[in-house]
């Protein structure tokens, strides 16, 4: 198979139970593969991505968006694919991304394509998960991640095309894996908010709360998804109010105020 002119971008840390099946994904059909390491990492990731023919180098960890565009700064294609140790690409986006480089390349500087998430035993393709459309796939020299640090994603400057098949993901093996990163977020999102001088109001923290739970089950028709689609919906208007309610925790008294002594 002729390999497309494509670095494939990974950066991980300890995930020698994910990256193989990421790796494999690609490593047939691309010209590279770079895969930046956390300095700290020390299980068998480093090992598993030598074996699929990896470049590997090892970084000290500087949140997501900087990682992932020092990660870029190795490759020598003139196409960077980035994608997490999490992610597959499916058959069906490996060969619509062949196709796309018999000719198209030469119109577009990047390209997005749907990302579908496997949870609770099932794909899910509805809701605020689906079609979580994400841009990976961009010319060297046109793209670079911006945004804000727990939400970041490729800056374009250029026309993109938009492709059909899925990019696989499998973020979330279980629901005490997915429950252990709100606290993480709500500390970015803290920081954030921190910054910009806000103020906790609970009229935003109830209606954004409820907002999100009806978007995704109702108008984004989550229902369809069964349970999961539920347990997704409410989990995440409680992210969502857990957020806010760490804003509002900030602005409170660390401790309870002094009071004269009870004279009985």
């Amino acid at each position: 198979m002729t390999k497309l002119p494509i670095s494939v971008c990974f950066i991980s840390g300890p995930e020698a139970e994910r990256i193989g099946r990421a790796l494999a994904s690609v490593a047939e059909w691309t010209s590279e593969i770079i895969v930046v390491l956390n300095q700290d990492v020390n299980d068998a990731t480093e090992e598993i991505a030598l074996r699929h023919g990896a470049k590997v180098y090892r970084c000290p960890w500087q949140g997501f968006r900087e990682q992932k565009n020092l990660v870029a700064d190795y490759a020598s294609e003139s196409w960077i694919l980035q994608l997490d140790a999490d992610e597959v690409v499916s058959d069906e986006l490996r060969k619509e991304l062949i196709h796309f480089f018999q000719g198209a390349e030469e119109q577009f500087v990047g390209a997005s394509f749907p990302r579908k998430t496997w949870f609770l035993g099932r794909w899910i393709t509805h809701g605020d998960w689906y079609p979580d459309r994400v841009l990976r796939l961009y010319r060297r020299g046109a793209g670079q991640w911006g945004g804000s640090p727990e939400h970041c994603s490729v800056e374009l400057q250029g026309p993109e095309k938009k492709l059909c098949a899925d990019l696989l993901h499998f973020s979330n093996p279980t629901i005490t894996h997915y429950l252990q990163k709100f606290p993480y977020y709500s500390n970015l999102y803290l920081q954030r908010q921190l910054a910009a001088g806000e103020r906790w109001s609970a009229l935003a923290a109830i209606t954004r709360s409820l907002w999100r739970f009806v978007r995704a089950y109702i108008f984004r028709r989550g229902f369809l998804d069964g349970y999961a689609g539920f347990f997704i919906a409410f989990s995440t208007a409680y992210a969502t109010l857990f957020r806010h309610t760490r804003l509002y925790q900030h602005q409170q008294p660390a401790s309870p105020p002094c009071h004269a002594r009870d004279s009985r």
